[in-house]
């Protein structure tokens, strides 16, 4: 039975798995559709003499020329004769901007403009494509770009100058960045869906908190990967925007994760350990506050911090591995999925890191291939959320069986109400309220041990259980039922009123009556007696003393 659920369940991922590669394959290859036909372009990358502050570079190939990187207020000029034989019916020249403000002129008259006014205001500039209208009528012009550096050491070559269609040139960002694209949908779609859930719920458990911190960073890189990649630019933002939410989403994201990885910190008690964890939880958040302040009063813009930001980044990574690491002592499924799913994501975002950093400071293209942090951090998400899932199933399973036990220790195994223990520490909570407020009933079930002794012990337990389901019937809703032991039974009743104790007591009359007629040959008989709390004003043994005795004396008169 059991290896034909396993086979059912491999059958399943199977299927799923097929699934979602096939719609994957099917939603790149709509998206891919037109990417030969959108990709056509006209490449203006040589012949360029390009001036850099007082260095001259002539008849230069862009994707070759490297310099030493640039620093703020660093002029570049760029300079060349536009061919004069493209077909494209209406062009767009495709210009990346790297925190510099640009300046575009064709034989001398400016064409175009963007950021010098945020230059001078002190303002961030931002990182990304500019798409400036090329007519025909530029053919066999002299092109001319001015750039002026508004961050140190942003970038140590030029990139690629294209005209592409117009109708193509934000479709390309698309299809050139497809797999950034389904990543960082998926990762805000999910991060949104589930923070909005687990926001609610954390109003009723904090058992939710690592779920919370788990969206929290989904929704964070879901961010960052649609900036980083410019995916963000087909909705028009502007650049210095997009930068501002690349730059955040980077810095906010390990808070999250270090609230997350508490728990497993915890786990290993270690007071060093858990020192190290409060002081880098500490500098993570004074870290993004401080890049907050400095950047809203243009002091230092984040992209001036961001290698001190990516120390801190991958110290926490190091940080999380090492805790993770530590906890494979424990014997548990989600603690490998853990390490697993955060060696991917080490080694994704080191690849992306250095990729970004060999390119901004030595101008190399080594590491180009796009999305790989973003599909680590899917990876990792994804596997978070299987060890979250699997580590509130065994919570779960605990506690359900934790709760079978205490009620197990609590209830009566004949009759399935509440037992002497019970009892007795119900009672106890009463003498510490100090609460008079309440009635002891005791009965006792007539002719037990006749019983036994004439029909045996199982038409006694019949007996017994037919006192429980009357007593439980009458009392149940009014307060406490309890088996002490034998043929005794109590009931704490939650009011002191004479009035309303007799009408219970009349209903008990009448359920007896009820039961023996429903039940064959049951002839059920119980005595009773009370004492009430506010009547006596004294401890709830005494109280209960009181109701023992009168029931003796009803249990008495009944055999008279």
């Amino acid at each position: 039975m059991k290896g034909k659920k396993l086979v059912l369940k491999i059958i399943g991922a199977a299927f799923v798995l097929a699934s979602t590669l096939f719609w994957i394959s099917r939603v790149d290859g709509m998206i891919t559709e037109e990417l030969e036909a959108a990709s056509e372009c006209v490449i203006l990358d040589d012949a360029w003499e390009v001036t850099i502050n007082e260095t001259v570079y002539a008849d230069v190939l862009l994707t070759e020329l490297r310099f030493p990187a640039v620093r703020k207020g660093d002029r570049i000029t760029m300079q060349r004769v536009l061919p004069s034989d493209w077909e494209l019916v209406e062009g767009a020249l495709r210009f990346y901007v790297r925190h510099n403000a640009v300046r575009m002129y064709i034989d001398g008259s400016q064409i175009y403009e963007y950021g010098n006014d945020r230059l001078a205001a002190g303002k961030t500039l931002g990182s990304g494509y500019q798409f400036v209208k090329f007519p025909g009528e530029y053919k066999g012009k002299t092109l001319r770009i001015e750039l002026v550096m508004a961050e140190d050491k942003v970038f140590t070559k030029l990139d690629s100058v294209r005209i592409y269609e117009w109708e193509n040139a934000y479709r390309l960002i698309v299809t050139e960045g497809r797999l950034p694209l389904f990543c960082g949908s998926f990762l805000i779609l999910f991060g949104l869906i589930v923070c909005g859930i687990t926001a609610v719920a954390l109003i009723f458990s904090t058992k939710y908190v690592r779920l919370f911190c788990i969206s929290v960073f989904s929704l964070c890189m879901g961010l960052w990967t649609l900036s980083y990649y410019n995916i963000m630019q087909i909705f028009t933002i502007p650049l210095y925007s997009v930068s501002l939410i690349n730059y955040l989403a980077l810095y906010l994201a390990p808070i999250p994760l270090t609230v997350y990885i508490r728990e497993e910190v915890e786990n290993l008690k270690s007071r060093i350990l858990k020192i190290f964890y409060w002081i880098f939880f500490v500098t993570e958040v004074t870290a993004v506050c401080a890049a907050i302040l400095l950047h809203a009063f243009d002091i230092v813009h984040m992209a001036g911090i961001l290698k001190y930001m990516q120390a801190v980044l991958m110290g926490g990574m190091l940080f999380f591995l090492v805790v993770l690491l530590m906890n494979l002592k424990f014997p548990k499924l989600e603690n490998r999925l853990s390490v697993a799913g955060l060696l991917v994501v080490v080694v994704c975002v080191a690849y992306d890191m250095l990729g970004y950093n060999l390119g901004r400071y030595l101008g190399s293209d080594a590491f180009n291939l796009k999305g790989v942090s973003s599909c680590g951090i899917m990876i990792f998400i994804c596997i978070l959320f299987v060890s979250f899932y699997l580590e509130m199933t065994q919570r779960m399973m605990e506690q359900k069986e934790r709760n079978f036990l205490i009620k197990s220790a609590y209830t009566d195994e004949l009759t399935r109400i509440h037992n002497r223990r019970y009892c007795m520490e119900y009672m106890e909570k009463l003498k510490e309220q100090k609460n008079f407020n309440y009635t002891v009933i005791c009965f006792d079930v007539n002719n037990l041990k006749v019983t036994n002794d004439t029909y045996g012990h199982a038409r006694g337990d019949v007996l017994l259980k037919c006192a429980a389901e009357v007593l439980e019937q009458t009392f149940g809703e009014q307060g406490l039922v309890a088996r002490m032991g034998g043929d005794e039974f109590v009931a704490i009743l939650e009011t002191a009123e004479e009035v309303r104790i007799g009408m219970l007591i009349e209903q008990f009359l009448q359920n007896v009556s009820k039961k023996n007629r429903t039940v064959k040959d049951l002839n059920m008989s119980i005595a009773y007696g009370y004492a009430c709390g506010s009547q006596s004003s004294s401890e709830i043994e005494k109280v209960y003393q009181k109701a023992d005795d009168n029931m003796y004396e009803k249990k008495k008169q009944m055999k008279a």
